[in-house]
């Protein structure tokens, strides 16, 4: 039976990794880093405008309302994540830029249009579907283009740039929400509809980034593959040398295969890595219930517990901001020379124990509204290069044919465990008025924390500096054994 199979040996995965870093590299880092500043322009601005939204000038939401439209938007990432990530392992990475980038744009500048409570949840819900259907084509390129050498570094430097666009976020939001400035009613709106002009930029961009030869490797089209391999050679190379393959690195033997099947995709990740779909599940819904829940509510505990002016809110995500790029940034070269286990561990754990910390604090009074923003911006230092490492590991972990889709799968079931229920659970907390609920909710973000680095340290997996193919061989690689 295997005599019927057609076979091809090819060393693309070898070839790649051995690639110095260069200008390539860096424009598949902006033109695809592009995605996380954009998600962190929206949470940013509903968090920063939410004071505005629910205002006389705005919707009239509660805050309670403004709760659940983060909700809306994190269950339109879902199902875009879901929907999409399919497609992308389907049809490829690049195919699908297009598309979901198109639909965040669209949807973001309905947003603006809005014209009640009802519209304003229905467009968050579709710019969110835009967003989380990049997650995994966006993830899967920058695990299939960068070398090995450097993968967790630049995972984490990308996965953490939506604090670039959490900054920008604030700074737009202290622009349009200052009547000296723009007119209240039309400020907040106008804030969405930039948004959304934005984004063309991201359409230029991405035209560079070639399909990813690993997916075209593992879907029966290595001649393609080879062609956009010696293109990024040239491109890398410049006409001169490049270093060679390393030595006793076997070529791969494939064979070509049909799509994946969803059964092949459950199989994958219960039967053959069970513990590697507990690990990732584990890591993205903590992480997701701790960001979720501060960072679509964090204006309302600014403006509610330390009388902060809606218009000054922005000013004080920056710090935090800060915090969050610098984490991934500083901490990212650990990840790949120190190893994913210990670092993961160490950045959920710290996190976890400050946000404790930090909440009975807050419900003794004694931080103030710059205290609270500086233990924020200690807090998510650690927990920004550990959130971005949740990526990282649910990438690198399962062969190349389910990349997508269980990313997408990943990020999809993690955020509906812990990601919904956050924003609308503290929304709720906050409208309480009550400190100690607060309190509450910040030692069960943390609590979680800390149990995930528990879980990271049990039964992490060691993939740094090694091949995507070594960590998790593809499903179309060719075996002798007929069983």
């Amino acid at each position: 039976m295997s005599g019927a199979l057609e076979t091809f040996t090819t060393d693309i995965p070898s070839r790649l990794d051995r690639l110095p870093f260069r200008r390539f590299h860096w424009l598949v880092i902006m033109a695809l880093g592009v995605t996380w500043i954009l998600d962190g322009l929206e949470v940013t601005l509903v968090g920063a405008l939410s004071p505005a939204i629910e205002g006389a000038d705005g919707l009239g939401m509660t805050p309670t309302q403004i709760g659940l439209s983060g909700s809306a938007y994190i269950l339109g990432a879902v199902l875009g994540a879901v929907v999409f990530g399919r497609l992308t392992d389907r049809y490829g990475r690049r195919r699908l830029f297009t598309v979901t980038v198109g639909l965040y744009l669209l949807a973001t500048i309905a947003t603006g249009l809005s014209w009640d409570v009802w519209s304003f949840m229905a467009f968050r819900f579709l710019t969110g579907a835009g967003i989380g259907g990049e997650y995994g084509a966006i993830n899967s390129a920058i695990d299939e283009l960068i070398p090995a050498r450097r993968r967790g570094h630049v995972a984490l430097a990308i996965n953490g740039s939506f604090w670039i666009g959490a900054a920008l976020g604030a700074l737009g939001s202290v622009v349009v929400l200052d009547p000296q400035i723009v007119d209240q009613a039309l400020g907040w709106r106008l804030a969405f509809v930039i948004g959304g002009v934005l984004a063309l930029t991201v359409v230029v961009i991405r035209r560079y980034i070639p399909e990813s030869p690993r997916w075209l490797m593992t879907h029966g089209r290595p001649e393609e593959a080879e062609q956009v391999v010696r293109g990024i050679e040239a491109h890398v190379g410049g006409g001169g040398p490049l270093p060679p393959v390393p030595e006793g690195t076997p070529p791969l033997r494939l064979v070509r295969r049909g799509h994946t099947s969803w059964s092949e995709i459950a199989a994958t990740l219960f039967i053959h890595h069970p513990r590697r779909t507990a690990l990732g599940l584990t890591l993205m819904a903590t992480q997701a219930f701790c960001y979720n829940a501060i960072f679509f509510t964090y204006a309302l505990v600014l403006t509610k517990f330390y009388h902060v002016k809606p218009e000054a809110v922005g000013w004080f995500i920056l710090p935090f901001a800060f915090g969050n790029v610098t984490g991934p940034l500083l901490l990212g070269p650990l990840f790949d020379s120190l190893g994913r286990k210990p670092m993961i561990a160490a950045t959920y754990g710290l996190a976890g124990s400050l946000l404790c910390l930090t909440g009975w604090f807050f419900d003794r009074g004694w931080l103030t509204a710059e205290t609270q923003t500086a233990a924020w911006m200690v807090i998510f230092f650690f927990a920004s290069a550990g959130a971005s490492a949740a990526y990282l590991t649910v990438g690198e972990l399962f062969p190349l044919e389910t990349r997508a889709i269980t990313i997408s799968l990943f990020y999809a079931t993690g955020t509906l465990l812990g990601g919904v229920a956050g924003p609308a659970l503290f929304g709720a907390l906050i409208q309480s008025g009550e400190r100690w609920r607060i309190f509450a909710g910040d030692a069960l973000g943390g609590g979680l924390m800390l149990l995930a680095a528990a879980v990271e340290l049990a039964i992490g997996v060691a993939a740094e500096r090694k091949s995507l193919e070594e960590v998790a061989p593809p499903l179309s690689v060719f075996s002798d054994d007929p069983s």
